[in-house]
């Protein structure tokens, strides 16, 4: 097995491989970046110039755009507070706290070094245990499907601050919007209100980048009257060095959120149709129910960036382990390369390695040499990408708008998406102005349509409701899913009880 990894690792340092993965992970880092353009709109862009290439050339540029884009989501997380994808959304939520508070270079770089450690972590995993991961996944039907999604819903209650009743409202109406359509399964319609276009449903991207980006955007016009004159000063100020033997000790010094955040990352993305999102949500949550001081998570806590950091590479190993194994794509990235290896005569499935051993063992190694590729990319860029947080945000605000609207449009060439944004745009501002959370609310709308479709699949199979908890790995996910809901109600009166105490010693001190 190694031998074969060596002479993978050998064929993809041939610069005919070496440059088309080089050049697929910085167009995957940009892509990552922009509001709006997601990982899997740059792989299909990048899909039609793989066409004329050899099998292992085009994967090794597609491998790298799933890479680079997963890196690069975080840079606008972590400056803008806008998540250049849907699985940066976890990342922006200590991400930007820390670089508005003037660490922007350890924000950014925390984020690196994880996904780098991360993504190596799950490369380990992806070739060593491809096969015992595959069969794991295989265990898995629509009520271990849904029990697992109602896990992730259940972090709901973790994910919010002050009002757990706010944040729980807020995830039901995240729910809500995925019923607007059609019905999934019998396709009639659902609440459409007599509009054709919202038949097939609400998009995710335009609610996504709507409800953060313009909702972040209009918040800071409000302070922008005020911060205008001192803005220039204010800039100056801003801290754009970084110590990297110091970020990689803040990381490393904090073993268990790394690992664990890794393991949930590739489980995540060995189960089909789950993707980068519920893993980067899971991570932070759990990250957050471990930690020491759960009151710092969302003002700038490190390990609240490095586990959705972490979990997100380690993501993209196990949804290539999906899609090796079984022919089934994980997400819609890996869709796109099982349509590549389709259209070149390969046949992805339990045969795959061991009928198509160089090539396999190509994706490996094109993998593996990602990472540091991404490293040396941001090494030579960051210095200028960072200094996004220096642009005054008069001239950067209708910038980020253009790219959110061209983003919501390039989705299916309506204007239908873009008026989405702008609806979803207010409503995610009127949220913030009445104090709910936003993080709950796309969490139920990430998750909503995949709760329905398992929940109607597996009674469909079988009627009988008790199957959800009778079944070992269903039950065992919904036992888990009222610990998570539980553990968060403890740590929510452990920080009041904490707040009372501060009160009281404030109190007598005076």
């Amino acid at each position: 097995m190694f031998e074969l990894l060596g002479q993978g690792m050998v064929t993809l340092m041939d610069l005919k491989y070496l440059i088309p993965l080089v050049i697929g992970t910085l167009i995957g880092v940009i892509g990552g970046a922009l509001p709006g353009i997601t990982i899997t709109m740059t792989i299909i862009v990048v899909l039609p110039f793989t066409f004329g290439l050899e099998p292992l050339q085009g994967l090794a540029a597609m491998i790298g755009v799933y890479v680079g884009g997963e890196t690069g989501g975080l840079i606008t997380s972590c400056l803008l507070g806008i998540p250049g994808k849907p699985s940066s959304v976890a990342t922006m939520f200590d991400g930007f706290p820390m670089s508005r508070r003037g660490e922007p270079g350890r924000a950014v770089w925390l984020g690196v070094y994880a996904s780098l450690i991360g993504g190596l972590l799950g490369a380990i995993v992806l070739v060593a245990s491809t096969g015992p991961l595959a069969r794991l996944a295989l265990e898995f039907g629509p009520w271990e499907y849904f029990s697992l999604f109602v896990l992730a819903l259940s972090m709901v209650a973790g994910l919010v601050e002050s009002s757990m009743v706010k944040g729980l409202i807020a995830g039901g109406l995240g729910l809500v919007v995925t019923v607007l359509g059609n019905d999934p399964v019998m396709g009639k319609e659902r609440l459409t209100l007599g509009i054709s276009s919202l038949e097939g449903g609400i998009p995710f991207l335009p609610v996504l980048i709507g409800t953060f980006a313009f909702a972040q955007i209009m918040s800071d016009i409000e302070k922008l009257g005020s911060e205008q004159q001192l803005q220039t000063a204010a800039a100056q100020k801003v801290n754009l060095a970084v110590s990297h033997l110091k970020v990689l000790w803040e990381i490393i010094s904090r073993p268990f959120v790394l690992l664990w955040a890794s393991f949930i990352g590739l489980v995540v993305g060995v189960l089909p149709a789950i993707g980068g999102s519920a893993a980067n949500m899971l991570a932070y949550d759990q990250a957050k129910k471990f930690s020491k001081n759960p009151e710092q998570f969302g003002k700038g806590a490190p390990e609240g960036i490095i586990a959705s950091e972490a979990s997100n590479n380690a993501n993209v190993a196990g949804s290539l382990v999906t899609i090796m194994a079984f022919g089934i794509p994980g997400d819609a990235v890996t869709a796109v390369m099982l349509g590549a290896l389709t259209i070149h005569g390969i046949q992805s499935g339990p045969l795959f390695v061991s009928q198509n051993g160089p090539l396999a063992y190509g994706m490996f190694a094109a993998y593996i040499l990602a990472h540091p590729v991404v490293l040396i990319i941001l090494a030579v860029l960051m210095r200028w990408m960072i200094r996004i947080v220096t642009v005054p945000k008069s001239v950067l605000f209708p910038m980020v708008l253009v790219l959110c609207v061209i983003g919501a449009y390039a989705l299916g060439n309506t204007m239908s998406s873009v008026w989405i944004l702008l609806v979803f745009g207010v409503f995610g501002y009127a949220m913030v102005k009445l104090g709910f959370p936003l993080a709950p609310f796309i969490l139920g709308v990430i998750l909503g349509d995949q709760i329905e479709i398992n929940m109607i699949r597996a009674l469909m199979t079988d009627p009988d409701p008790l199957q959800f908890l009778l079944r070992p790995i269903s039950g065992a996910l919904l036992l888990a899913a009222v610990g998570s809901v539980a553990a968060a109600v403890w740590q929510h009166l452990r920080q009041r009880r904490r707040g009372l105490n501060i009160d009281q010693q404030a109190d007598a001190d005076f």
